[in-house]
């Protein structure tokens, strides 16, 4: 089933209901507008009959509970013993106030509803306001995202290919943790399982993943005969498996194994998969994965994976690099998605370029505690137009904040090295997914 959505909209008809139906239709306008999906009733819940009837249809991964008027705890209750699943609580404000008759009072059913829910012991997102106000629409937009990307993550398979080198442990996910924080499924296998199927494809059976990667990659066949042949029989091993499995992110061993033990490294794979809406992460790291996937998943663009490696107080940016592993379509148009060979072992072909500017863009990292528990690092920025800084691909970010105040609070504060660079801003989603999965957040 896909994802569903629905608008409970409860009350009860002793107050004004002209006002009401003004304000059902307003907010169903909405809701619609963010999603066409969205499961919305005939008509206002104004009884328990009317609620249980329509609850009676619903199969939800996201309610939006909006008292049209007051309503009693009851209402709420109703929702809460059939259903576990994300709610945005919505309170209208009141459209007129002359000295006469309150005409919804749905303030009140706010605090009864708020009060079950806490009685239940769930976790709730809140906003206050009318379905007019651009506030109102952001925030609902936001949540919405967040549910959407929390029923992804339900759905999604990741696939850890290996394990961290030895000092990268922070990457490694083990499977009940992936599960029960974020709802992700851990596939686990050897690196050598999938060098043994590459090692078994004829130059025929690779030929048709080198021809797509031409068309990405310029440049490409100044590889050397051997691993430009050698990429695509690991192409071809990474998406067939990716394919056969229904894998939705991954992370991949990298160092040594593919350089000693198949002579050719996996980076330019990585950047494929990346641009085939696989999000990968090298060195193993199956949270920076999830980092990528829930950025992309926001976005609908590949994200960024690296090291922030470089600091220049004048220009406020942080440098985030990489080996050589960026998806080929976050490569500036002046240079394309270029390659060349390993900066430390000199075997390619790997990524080398320089990203594309954009106007907005998100740090983002899950961070892992030392007792198991998580946190979210966010920060907002923006992509500046500067060539490759390092060999390996590369990205500038001039920080929303003092850059130099966010690398010393990062590294004091003890997170991982590896962070996603998110195409545009998601911290109002990413934020509200904290609050779902009952996650803090650390702002940057």
């Amino acid at each position: 089933m896909s994802f569903q959505a629905a608008y409970i909209p409860i009350g009860v008809p002793t107050f004004h209901l002209e006002s009401a139906g003004a304000a059902f239709d307003a907010s169903a306008a909405l809701l619609r507008s963010l999603d066409p999906d969205v499961a919305v009733p005939d008509e206002m819940l104004l009884s328990l009959d009317k609620l249980r009837a329509f609850l009676d249809t619903l199969h939800p991964d996201f309610l939006i509970v909006q008292n049209v008027t007051f309503a009693n705890a009851a209402y709420m209750s109703e929702v809460l013993r059939r259903f576990d699943c994300p709610i945005l609580l919505w309170t209208l404000r009141e459209p007129v106030i002359d000295g006469g008759r309150l005409r919804l009072n749905s303030m009140t059913g706010a605090f009864s509803a708020a009060n079950a829910m806490r009685a239940f012991g769930r976790r709730f997102a809140y906003v206050f306001g009318a379905p007019q106000e651009s506030a109102v629409k952001e925030t609902v937009e936001a949540v919405l995202k967040a549910a959407t990307v929390k029923y992804d993550m339900k759905h999604l398979k990741l696939l850890q290919v290996g394990h961290t080198p030895e000092g990268f442990g922070f990457g490694r996910a083990l499977d009940a943790e992936m599960l029960s924080a974020f709802g992700v499924g851990l596939v686990s296998i050897e690196a050598r399982e999938l060098i043994g199927r590459a090692k078994g494809y004829t130059d025929e059976e690779a030929a048709p993943y080198l021809d797509r990667a031409r068309a990405c990659i310029p440049g490409l066949d100044n590889t050397p005969q051997k691993n430009l042949l050698d990429f695509a029989r690991l192409f071809k091993a990474y998406e067939t498996y990716v394919k056969e499995n229904g894998i939705g992110a991954l992370s991949s061993r990298c160092w040594p194994d593919f350089f000693t033990d198949f002579g050719t490294p996996v980076c330019a794979v990585l950047a494929m998969l990346g641009d085939l809406g696989v999000p990968a992460a090298c060195e193993a790291d199956s949270y920076g994965a999830l980092s990528m996937f829930i950025g992309q998943a926001l976005t609908g663009l590949p994200t960024f994976f690296g090291d922030p490696v470089s600091l220049d107080e004048g220009e406020n940016t942080v440098t985030f690099w990489h080996c050589g592993t960026a998806a080929c379509s976050l490569a500036r148009t002046d240079t394309g998605a270029a390659c060349s060979v390993h900066c430390n072992r000199k075997i390619g072909p790997t990524l080398d370029f320089g990203c594309k500017a954009a106007p907005q863009v998100t740090i983002f990292r899950i961070g892992r505690e030392p007792d198991g528990s998580f946190r979210f690092f966010l920060a907002r920025g923006e992509a500046l137009d500067k060539p490759k800084q390092f060999n390996g691909t590369s990205i500038v970010v001039r920080t929303e904040g003092d850059s130099l105040a966010l690398v010393s609070r990062a590294v004091k504060n003890g997170w991982e090295p590896h962070f996603a660079v998110v195409m545009g801003d998601v911290t109002a989603p990413v934020t509200a997914l904290a609050e779902m999965l009952g996650i803090p957040v650390e702002q940057y």
